[in-house]
């Protein structure tokens, strides 16, 4: 069918050919215008093609704009991020320096027993007692550390170091009990330990009005947060 139809387009053009050329011989005039004609239309075919590719530019155009605003309106969407916080240009509070041998950062379990003695003696010094002394040792009968209170009393201390288990006895009591009135006139004796004393002990040492400092009492004392325990024995 395809070769049919081809033949017949074929014979139909040299017909139209032949006819053309009579029509040529007879008329020359007639060239100019079968020759305007096809100018015309090649003319109008470019055209339609400036057409089309100017069309294809603008839709091309209009896709990319299309793109661009879809990405803008994107990055509008994402939350902006959140700005970093400036260091502070205001002072800055450092923490203090204890000076060397201030008795309120110190780790009194750690102390040896003569350390331990030397800063309940340094805290009576800080709370305002004078004539402070170190006794501590043998033949000491009892008394660790003596002193005046501000209000002028004689402070007798005996000082325990001892571990959270080992707790301070009666025996302990009793021993310090016979001494720190009768031999070494005291007239506030205190019992100052890290650890802690029994039920018999509290109940002698209420008995002889002994005042007893406990770790918890100590570290109150030493913190600043209780008065010299002195003010107990009144």
């Amino acid at each position: 069918m395809f070769f049919g139809l081809l033949a017949t387009a074929l014979v139909a053009a040299g017909f139209a050919v032949r006819a053309l050329a009579g029509v040529v011989q007879r008329r020359p005039e007639w060239v100019v215008v079968l020759v305007c004609v096809a100018l015309a239309g090649a003319l109008a075919y470019g055209r339609r093609r400036r057409r089309l590719s100017a069309a294809r530019l603008a839709r091309g155009a209009t896709e990319v704009l299309e793109e661009a605003t879809a990405t803008a309106l994107d990055a509008l969407d994402v939350p902006p991020p959140a700005p970093s916080a400036a260091p502070s240009a205001g002072p800055t509070t450092a923490e203090p320096i204890p000076p060397a041998g201030d008795p309120r950062f110190l780790d009194h379990e750690a102390l040896t027993p003569e350390e331990f003695e030397e800063a309940i003696a340094a805290l009576c010094v800080r709370d305002g007692c004078s004539e402070v002394e170190v006794v501590g040792g043998a033949g000491d009968l009892g008394a660790d550390v003596v002193a005046l209170s501000p209000e002028g009393r004689r402070v007798v201390i005996q000082c325990k170091r001892y571990s959270d288990d080992n707790k301070v006895g009666s025996q302990d009591l009793q021993r310090f009990g016979g001494t720190c009135f009768t031999v070494h006139g005291a007239d506030v004796a205190l019992v100052v330990t890290t650890s802690d004393f029994t039920a018999p002990a509290e109940e002698y040492a209420e008995q002889c009005g002994i005042v007893c400092v406990n770790g918890a009492a100590l570290l109150a004392w030493s913190d600043g947060l209780a008065p010299g325990p002195w003010a107990a024995g009144a």
